[in-house]
Parts: structure tokens; sequence; C-alpha cells
């Protein structure tokens, strides 16, 4: 199972649901990957996918400053779980995977 590709997230917080984009990539050695939202970018830390699970960290400054640790299941092309911001209750994440963009020369 591969974990690759960009997501459309939406995290149910208590001040309103807020979206992002995630963006992952196979090294070939792991994942990679880079989050945007809030008029922000900011790169994911400890990404780790073992089996349908898949994690990782990361930092934001707005709308507030907190550090977020994601643990979702992957399920194809949809993804749902919580994240966390330190002690504060989890939020529920629900996610889908956009289709890749058509490769150059299969226009039709």
């Amino acid at each position: 199972m591969s974990a690759a590709g960009t997501w459309d997230l939406a995290v149910s917080t208590p001040i309103g649901t807020v979206t992002a984009v995630v963006e992952l990539q196979d090294t070939g050695d792991g994942l990679t990957g880079v989050a945007h939202g809030a008029g922000e970018e900011v790169p994911l830390a400890d990404v780790a996918l073992d089996g349908d699970r898949l994690t990782w960290r990361q930092a934001v400054t707005r709308p507030l400053r907190l550090n977020l640790t994601f643990a979702v299941t992957v399920d194809g092309d949809t993804l749902t779980g919580t994240s966390r911001a330190g002690r504060l209750p989890a939020s529920k994440v629900a996610g889908s995977r956009r289709a890749p963009a058509p490769a150059d020369g299969a226009r039709s």
C-alpha cells in the first residue's frame, strides 16, 4: 500500500473545520511530505506508514502556534483518524487522495 500523493484533509476542531492539503512522496527509503493550509507551508516530521496506519508530526503557527500529531488509517484513496495538539482533545481527521494529474502526452 502506498500513501504517496496529494491529500485533501478536513480536521474537525473545537473552533470549526480546518482544511489542509498534504503532499506525500515515497523516497524509496520512506515517506516525506509537506502540508499547506492557513496560508503557510510546513514540513512533515516522522512520517511513517505501518500497514494501513499513517502517522506524522507537524508544527503550525496559524491560527495558533501548535505542534500537531496525526494518526490516520489509509483505505485506498480515503483516510480517517485523529489529530492531537498537546493535551487538547483529539480532533477527527478525514481526507481523500486527489486523482493524479494526467501525464504529458495523455491529452485527448
